[in-house]
């Protein structure tokens, strides 16, 4: 079994508060032991039914301060019409774009327009139980017990990320529980990945909690099948400090089209040149790269904004330019 490196930890499964810190918190930013506000992304394509019930639950949050950012890819299906019931929603953000980017575009695209401490990111298939951002976001917030200096490892002075467990609903019907963090290492290896029969049986990296510092050190998604759990893989290798929940919080529903997905070339071989990069000691910063990038529409704008997200100067540019150009409707 590969050796967890020292900046993952797994928390005790249950840290009870008073119930008067909620309200305390609510009145909190970012800062040691204070609750972070945080961005729900949602990127959905060609999923108008599954998305409502994501948003309605993502809505539903415990957190009392959250924005949820819903990024339309270019859907083609009716998703706006279904998504259109919650324009009325305060703390709902909706960008619908001109054309379909994929995935890691769609993140990176609310990566960029989040205005929060952190940012979540729920598929249109995700239903998080109603605690989980909240459960995040305070062990977000938590000073760090120690600092220890390891070779070859920059330790920061916060929480870079929290995972949590959760249970995967396969399309036979079957429910299937998730409660490994092994394979957070075993992507290192690529060639050691295939371990169980599960499809889907690693954790959920997308549904994490992360610190909008990683964001701004690192960039954002790249292209590719596994490109979250790519993500993940840097901030390990970057030294960043992840906490991972051993409970389920988050039901991922799979359906068959979710489980087909198109090949992507040159995939097998990113993976290997990942994980011979590590040997450097060297993080991989992956600035977000959207030449193409149009909105057509975002509905309730000023919930959002322009992060610090590391970015090239040309997508910061093309944000800029649709966010002054009209592309915004208020519902």
């Amino acid at each position: 079994m590969p050796p967890v490196p020292r900046n993952i930890a797994v928390e005790p499964a249950i840290r009870r508060r008073p119930r008067t810190e909620v309200a305390q918190h609510s009145k909190r930013t970012d800062g040691p032991g204070k609750l972070a506000t945080v961005s729900i992304v949602i990127p959905t394509f060609n999923r108008a039914a599954p998305a409502v019930a994501a948003v309605t639950a993502a809505l539903a949050q415990s957190h009392p301060r959250t924005v949820v950012i819903v990024i339309d890819d270019g859907s083609t299906d009716g998703t706006r019409k279904a998504m259109s019931r919650f324009f009325d929603k305060d703390r709902l953000v909706y960008v619908r774009l001109a054309r379909n980017m994929g995935a890691a575009a769609a993140r990176n695209v609310g990566i960029l327009m989040s205005a929060t401490d952190a940012v979540t990111f729920h598929d249109s298939d995700d239903i998080p139980h109603r605690e989980k951002v909240l459960r995040q976001a305070r062990l977000l917030g938590d000073p760090l017990d120690t600092v220890q200096p390891i070779r070859k490892w920059t330790r920061k002075n916060r929480v870079g990320a929290v995972l949590t467990h959760h249970e995967l609903l396969l399309a036979d019907g079957c429910r299937v529980a998730i409660r490994r963090a092994l394979p957070l290492t075993e992507d290192f290896g690529p060639d050691l990945q295939q371990v169980s029969g599960v499809p889907g049986d690693w954790t959920h990296v997308n549904a994490g909690l992360f610190h909008r510092g990683v964001f701004e050190r690192l960039g954002g998604f790249s292209d590719g099948i596994d490109g979250a759990r790519a993500f993940c893989n840097r901030l390990i290798r970057a030294g960043e400090e992840l906490r991972v929940i051993p409970e389920i919080l988050l039901t991922k529903i799979e359906s068959p089209e979710t489980l087909t997905k198109p090949a992507v070339p040159g995939h097998v071989d990113a993976g290997h040149a990942q994980a011979a990069q590590r040997r450097t000691g060297q993080p991989e910063r992956v600035p977000i790269d959207l030449p193409d990038l149009e909105i057509a529409e975002i509905v309730n704008p000023g919930r959002c904004g322009v992060s610090r997200a590391l970015s090239t100067p040309a997508t910061r540019g093309r944000l800029m330019t649709a966010l002054s150009r009209g592309a915004v409707r208020v519902a």
